[in-house]
């Protein structure tokens, strides 16, 4: 009776029930209710009742246009030219707030670029958005490899039958386990520009010629010293996935690769890599999925500085939706995170499958 309940299609139902539930209530059901929102003008607190705008919270985001300016020229139609004898270009604003120019109306200058005499301007409805959709581009680009590389290779060293290994795992696995506000606290006091352990740190091994450096002061380095704590911070997570992975693989591989005289690069290459295809799919998707909902990091240590080096797509869900109100404007930043991690997660499981 049991083993024809357990192979029943009722049977598994109800086991997957529960977990089905919790995910149908806390991400199917908001992710609908957040896109509807995000088709209104819905604020989270106000007297006026919500219309709906259709696609108008999707085109304030995702607007972007090429403007071209040319450069200005005195009554001998010869080029101006400042004090330090750059060429001199009519402000963005002329174009942004012409009536000539209705569709650019409302845009901001995002950045530009020179193609000879003439300059190419990026306008953006929403700079910001921008700036954030870059940062957490930019973001997930380096904590890929940075984080999953660190963590296989911390799995390879402590993947050794040595006395006091398991002393190394947990001290490799502790920041994991720590709060990220902790560890984002501690870091932000380590980054300090004033007496920070970095820059005492860098000072003693240069002999006193580094000159100190408020790492997340600057706009160029802001970013980068996020991405290197968070790769730090999460390494011991992957390290894990990645060690179960190097156990699964059978011991008479390794054994065979001795025989028949295998260096330690070869027998990575020809029997550990391949081992480990399954888990590298995995902790790439995984990785990649953590890296674009970067929040705490940001908060705690730049809040979105400076200079909105630092800001991130969920940062700005946040700041939109209850920092500034705007609940529908947080919610189309949300719906569109959520289908960019959507795609490219389906790319990866896509370009990572199994071929026969």
């Amino acid at each position: 009776m049991s083993s024809k309940l357990t192979r029943s299609n009722k049977a598994g139902w109800l086991f997957a029930m529960p977990g089905f539930s919790l995910l149908f209530l806390f991400i199917i059901v908001p992710f609908f209710f957040a896109f509807y929102l995000s088709l209104t003008n819905q604020r989270l607190v106000s007297p006026n009742e919500a219309q709906f705008v259709g696609l108008e919270n999707y085109r304030n985001l995702l607007s972007v246009a090429v403007v071209t300016l040319e450069p200005e020229t005195d009554d001998a139609g010869q080029i101006v030219r400042d004090e330090d004898g750059e060429i001199e270009y009519p402000r963005v604003r002329t174009i942004t707030r012409s009536d000539e120019f209705p569709q650019y109306r409302g845009m901001g200058e995002w950045f530009r670029w020179h193609w000879g005499d003439t300059a190419k301007v990026v306008i953006a409805s929403d700079v910001l958005f921008m700036k954030a959709l870059v940062n957490t581009l930019t973001f997930a680009l380096f904590i890929v490899p940075l984080q999953g590389g660190g963590a296989l290779l911390l799995a390879l060293l402590i993947n050794q039958k040595l006395r006091g290994i398991n002393v190394f795992r947990t001290v490799y696995f502790m920041p994991v386990v720590i709060s990220i506000v902790v560890i984002s606290l501690l870091w932000r006091f380590i980054y300090s520009g004033n007496d920070g352990l970095l820059n005492n740190i860098l000072e003693v091994l240069t002999l006193g010629a580094f000159t100190p450096i408020d790492w997340l002061g600057r706009t160029d380095t802001a970013l980068g010293s996020i991405i290197a704590m968070s790769a730090w911070q999460g390494m011991g997570f992957h390290m894990v996935i990645w060690l179960a992975g190097l156990q699964a693989i059978s011991p008479t591989l390794y054994e065979a690769a001795a025989i028949e005289g295998a260096s330690k690069w070869q027998t990575f290459r020809y029997v550990t890599w391949p081992g480990l295809r399954n888990t590298a799919v995995l902790v790439l998707i995984v990785i990649t999925m953590q890296s674009f909902a970067v929040f705490a990091q940001v908060d705690v240590m730049t809040n979105g500085g400076p200079l909105d080096s630092t800001q991130t797509l969920v940062f700005q869900t946040v700041e939109r939706g209850y920092g500034k109100q705007d609940i529908s404007g947080g919610a189309t930043i949300s719906v569109i995170l959520f289908l960019m991690v959507l795609t490219i997660s389906a790319v990866q499981g896509f370009l990572t499958r199994e071929r026969k």
